[in-house]
C-alpha cells in the first residue's frame, strides 16, 4: 500500500503527512479541557442508563401500572440505543465526528428531560426511546473520536479514560437514588433531570473540540488536518521537557477516500469479515454482561438471599467497575489488546463460575468485585480494539453496527439467563454467563494486532 505524503503545515509533499506527525507525539497533545468535556458527556450518558432501574418501582406505583408495563421503557431505550448508534454514525462518517457528538448529547439530554416530565407509561416509553437514541449515538461517537485524535501510543489510554468517566456515572447513581427516590414523590424525576445536565457540555463542544484530522484527510481536506496537527504539536512541545524533542514521524499508509455511503466500505473484505467478527463478539459478550448487570439481584433473591442483602453485596462489588476502567488508563497501550481482552474475558468467566458453583455472601462480594472489575477492564479495551479494525471512512459506522447490533444479545439476556435459571437452577444461569466470557475470549484472539500502531497501518493489515 502506498505511503502517505499528503499535505503538511506548509503544503509541501516532501514532508511527512499530518497523520504520521500526529502518531509520533508521545504526550497528550490537546488542552485537558477536551477530556473533561468528552468525559462529562459520557458520565451523564451512562448515569442516565441505570436511573430507570432504581426509579421503576416508584414509577409503577405513581402511574398505577405494573412493573412489567413500566419496564417497557427499558426495552424502548435499548431499541433507541441501536437505532441511534446506527443513525448518528452516518452523521459522523459523512459530516464529521464533532457534529455527531453534539447530536448524541442533544438527543439523550432532551429525552431525559422529557422523561422526567412523563405523565403516564406511554409517554415514559416514548421519551426513554429518545434518550436511548442519544446514548447509543454517544458511545459510538466518543469511541471513534478519541481513537482518531489520539496519537497511536496513547489511543487505548484516553479511550479508557473516557470509559472511566462513564463508569463513574454508573457508580454514583445508587447513592443519589437512595436519597431521592424513597424520600420524595418527585425524587425519580429529579434523578432523571440530573442526567440531563450532560447537555451543558454542548456549549463547550463547538469551539472546545478539534475536528478529527483523520476524518479531514479522507475527506480530502488535508491542509485543515495539517493545521489541527500543527496546533497539537505546539501543545505537545509545551508539555515536553525543556530539551526534549518530538520523535521523527514514521510514514503511514494512505486510506481510501470517503464514499457517499460509508456502509459500502464495510461490505468489502477485509472489513466485512471484521464487521461479522465484532458483531459476534459484542452479541455474545452482552448476553453475559447484561445478565450480570441487570439480573444478578433477581438470581440472588431466587437463591434465597434477601433483596436488601443482594443489593448491598452488589453495591460493594460494583466499585470494581470504576477500579477496572481506571486501571486500563495505566496499561492499555503497554500490552497487545487482543491478548489482554482475551485474558480479562477469561477471568470474568472464572469469577462468574465460582459464584455459580460456590455461592455465599463472601463469595458474592469477593468474586462479584472481581467480575465487575473485569467488566471495567474489558469494555474500554474492546471499545478501543473494535474501532481499530475499521478504516476511517467507515469507522464510526463500523463501531456503531458492531456495538449496536451486539446489543441484541443484551436484549435476549433475560430470556437466555432466566431460562437457564429455570431449567438448570442458579448454577446453570451462571455457567451460561461464564460460557459467554470464554467465547468472547476466543473470538477476541481472532482480531488484528493494533496496539501502538497507527490506525492506518493497523486497518491495512
Amino acid at each position: 500500500m502506498p505511503v502517505s505524503t499528503r499535505g503538511s503545515a506548509t503544503g509541501t509533499r516532501n514532508r511527512p503527512g499530518p497523520l504520521a506527525r500526529l502518531d509520533r507525539i508521545p504526550v497528550w497533545p490537546y488542552e485537558k479541557r477536551l477530556l473533561w468535556v468528552v468525559g462529562a458527556g459520557y458520565f451523564f450518558a451512562f448515569f442516565d442508563i441505570v436511573t430507570i432501574s432504581f426509579a421503576l418501582p416508584v414509577i409503577a406505583t405513581q402511574f398505577h401500572a405494573s412493573k412489567g408495563a413500566v419496564s417497557l421503557s427499558v426495552t424502548s431505550s435499548l431499541i433507541g440505543y441501536i437505532i441511534g448508534a446506527l443513525g448518528d454514525s452516518q452523521v459522523a462518517d459523512k459530516w464529521g465526528r464533532k457534529l455527531s457528538l453534539v447530536v448524541s448529547v442533544t438527543l439523550f439530554s432532551v429525552g431525559t428531560v422529557l422523561a422526567a416530565l412523563s405523565w403516564n407509561v406511554t409517554s415514559l416509553v416514548v421519551f426513554r426511546f429518545i434518550s436511548g437514541l442519544g446514548i447509543g449515538a454517544e458511545i459510538a461517537a466518543v469511541t471513534t473520536y478519541l481513537g482518531e485524535i489520539s496519537p497511536a501510543p496513547l489511543r487505548g489510554r484516553y479511550t479508557s479514560w473516557a470509559t472511566t468517566a462513564a463508569y463513574a456515572g454508573f457508580a454514583v447513581v445508587p447513592f443519589i437514588a437512595r436519597v431521592l427516590v424513597p424520600n420524595y414523590a418527585a425524587g425519580w424525576r429529579i434523578l432523571f433531570a440530573i442526567g440531563a445536565l450532560g447537555g451543558v457540555t454542548i456549549l463547550f463542544m463547538r469551539r472546545g473540540l478539534p475536528p478529527s484530522p483523520r476524518w479531514l484527510v479522507v475527506q480530502g481536506r488535508t491542509e485543515e488536518a495539517a493545521e489541527v496537527v500543527a496546533e497539537a504539536e505546539d501543545t505537545a512541545r509545551e508539555n515536553l521537557d525543556e530539551h526534549e524533542e518530538l520523535p521523527p514521524p514514521e510514514p503511514v499508509p494512505d486510506e481510501p477516500p470517503a464514499e457517499r455511503f460509508p456502509i459500502r466500505a464495510l461490505l468489502r473484505q477485509p472489513m466485512a469479515g471484521r464487521l461479522a467478527l465484532f458483531i459476534g463478539i459484542w452479541f455474545i459478550y452482552y448476553i453475559g454482561n447484561y445478565g450480570w448487570l441487570t439480573l444478578a439481584p433477581t438470581l440472588f433473591t431466587d437463591k434465597g438471599f434477601s433483596l436488601a442483602d443482594s443489593t448491598s453485596y452488589l453495591i460493594i462489588s460494583g466499585i470494581g467497575f470504576l477500579a477496572g476502567a481506571f486501571a486500563t488508563t495505566r496499561f492499555s497501550d503497554r500490552f497487545e489488546r487482543k491478548y489482554t481482552a482475551a485474558l480479562f474475558a477469561t477471568l470474568w468467566a472464572i469469577s462468574l463460575l465460582v459464584i455459580g458453583l460456590f455461592v455465599s455472601p463472601a463469595i458474592i462480594i469477593i468474586f462479584g468485585f472481581i467480575a465487575s472489575t473485569t467488566v471495567g477492564l474489558l469494555v474500554p479495551l474492546l471499545y478501543t480494539y473494535t474501532a481499530e479494525h475499521f478504516a476511517t471512512p467507515a469507522r464510526a459506522t463500523g463501531v456503531a453496527m458492531t456495538d449496536g447490533l451486539g446489543h441484541i444479545g443484551g436484549a435476549l439476556a433475560p430470556l437466555i439467563v432466566l431460562g437457564a435459571n429455570s431449567a438448570w437452577g442458579f448454577s446453570g444461569a451462571f455457567i451460561v454467563m461464564a460460557a459467554t466470557g470464554v467465547l468472547t475470549a476466543v473470538l477476541a484472539l481472532m482480531g488484528i494486532r493494533a496496539t501502538g500502531r497507527s490506525l492506518e497501518t493497523a486497518t491495512a493489515a
